[in-house]
């Protein structure tokens, strides 16, 4: 499926009833090992034998904050007239844009839309006079991870402890994109 035209509006109170529709499963299809030698952090590729599927659990937030606010966004993404992607961010204490959250309906994951979302956030950000991108990710979301590296991302830490609750994520991965 290739579309012709994605277009990225801000969030507007009339969006609050739709937002979480791209709240969808995404596929576990591995996960992404780091080390750290030298203060420099590589990683590889673990590829699991059986794809499995999951999803984050609906946003509750107060939307309107995100509205009109220099300090946080959130852009949508449709395509002719259907919302199918968000990307929501902040100004992060470190001067940097955060980004808490990227999603694009499973249908349409592949075609480019996280790519305009992404360069939406760096524009944001960049009009902010912010010094980069960040994120976190699991380390079992290996196909988020391929993506944040599609777009210029680098692996900046990792947290051991962050998920010790869930016996599924074994490290937490942050990425930065530096402008």
């Amino acid at each position: 499926m290739t579309f012709q035209q994605i277009t990225v509006l801000p969030f507007q109170a009339q969006h609050i009833s739709i937002i979480n529709k791209t709240n969808e499963r995404f596929p576990i299809i591995g996960r992404l090992v780091p080390s750290l030698m030298h203060g420099v952090w590589s990683f590889q590729e673990e590829l699991y034998e059986q794809t499995t599927y999951t999803k984050f659990p609906d946003d509750t937030l107060p939307w309107h904050d995100y509205i009109e606010n220099n300090d946080k966004a959130i852009f949508l993404a449709f395509i002719n007239g259907e919302y199918v992607g968000q990307i929501r961010l902040i100004k992060d204490w470190n001067k940097f844009c955060y980004i808490e959250n990227i999603a694009v309906c499973e249908k349409f994951r592949q075609n480019g839309v996280g790519k305009v979302l992404f360069a939406k956030a760096e524009d944001w950000a960049l009009s902010a006079g912010l010094h980069g991108i960040s994120l976190e990710a699991q380390d079992d979301n290996l196909l988020a991870c391929r993506f944040y590296i599609k777009q210029g991302m680098e692996l900046g830490g990792v947290d051991s402890l962050k998920h010790a609750f869930n016996p599924n994520i074994d490290k937490t991965l942050y990425w930065y994109k530096v402008f």
